[in-house]
């Protein structure tokens, strides 16, 4: 299950580490009919190890790529139209050659001396994350996170649409949130199915969560976002992501205390 840093739907039971690119080296001006994996010899060589155009791309490429096209899209509002392997790598915390090795698992190679062009790599990424279409998503709970994720303007930029919102409570149903009304829980399952929803974003109680999750898949939503402190039970055709606020601070407490325990052994 994946935590709070890690906010890239997969499907549960997947349990793919980094996948080997196989075969013989083929030149560079062939790359269109082969999804590449990382360059020989950095920017400097023409060649590119082919990898199976249905390959599933591993999941922590997927998180790194997410990156790369946070810091392509910066460049490219300031105008700029091509960027390196070392500068994405800088921008993410990554080393130049993963840089390439992870551009080459959706078919894309620098050329030398030039790099890659920032507006065809804005597109190749969008389309491998799934971000290149509209995604319809429906919250359910209308407390403190689930009014805060229904407000963030962000998502519709980056082509999530919060579609709807819905909540138990009689005292917040038909309330606006967000310039939706609070719908009842009893029309989440024709909401969703009539409006096409895609993605549900849990955000209630705990003991909650479950029988939320259950009657989304049967509403026939493909991925579930949970952000209640619990694991879910679905089929595996629905993908899961969680958010879990206190373990993400857990996390970053170990490593606060890891770092000031360090410094004072030094």
């Amino acid at each position: 299950m994946q935590r709070g840093d890690e906010l890239v739907p997969r499907r549960r039971g997947a349990r793919r580490e980094e996948l080997e690119a196989r075969g013989h080296a083929v030149p560079r001006q062939h790359v269109g009919h082969v999804h590449g994996a990382q360059c020989r010899n950095g920017d400097r060589e023409g060649y590119t190890r082919p990898v199976p155009l249905r390959q599933r791309v591993p999941r922590p490429t997927v998180q790194r790529l997410s990156l790369y096209l946070r810091e392509l899209e910066r460049l490219a509002a300031e105008g700029r139209t091509t960027v390196s392997s070392r500068h994405l790598g800088t921008s993410s915390g990554a080393t130049d050659a993963q840089v390439r090795k992870d551009l080459g698992f959706i078919g894309h190679a620098g050329q030398p001396g030039v790099g890659y062009a920032i507006d065809d790599l804005i597109v190749a990424i969008r389309e491998a994350i799934g971000v290149h279409r509209a995604w319809r998503a429906a919250i359910v709970g209308a407390g403190n996170v689930g009014r805060a994720l229904a407000a963030y303007g962000r998502f519709q930029e980056e082509g999530f649409v919060i579609a709807a919102i819905f909540d138990q409570s009689p005292a917040v149903v038909g309330r606006q949130v967000a310039g939706m009304p609070v719908q009842a829980m009893e029309a989440m399952p024709r909401a969703v199915r009539d409006g096409a929803i895609d993605i549900g974003i849990i955000a209630v109680p705990p003991e909650q969560a479950q029988p939320v999750a259950d009657a989304l898949v049967a509403a026939g939503v493909r991925g579930i976002l949970n952000f209640a402190p619990t694991r879910l039970q679905v089929a595996d055709r629905v993908a899961t992501v969680d958010v879990d606020f206190r373990s993400a601070l857990e996390r970053l407490a170990m490593e606060v205390s890891e770092r000031s325990r360090s410094r004072r052994e030094r």
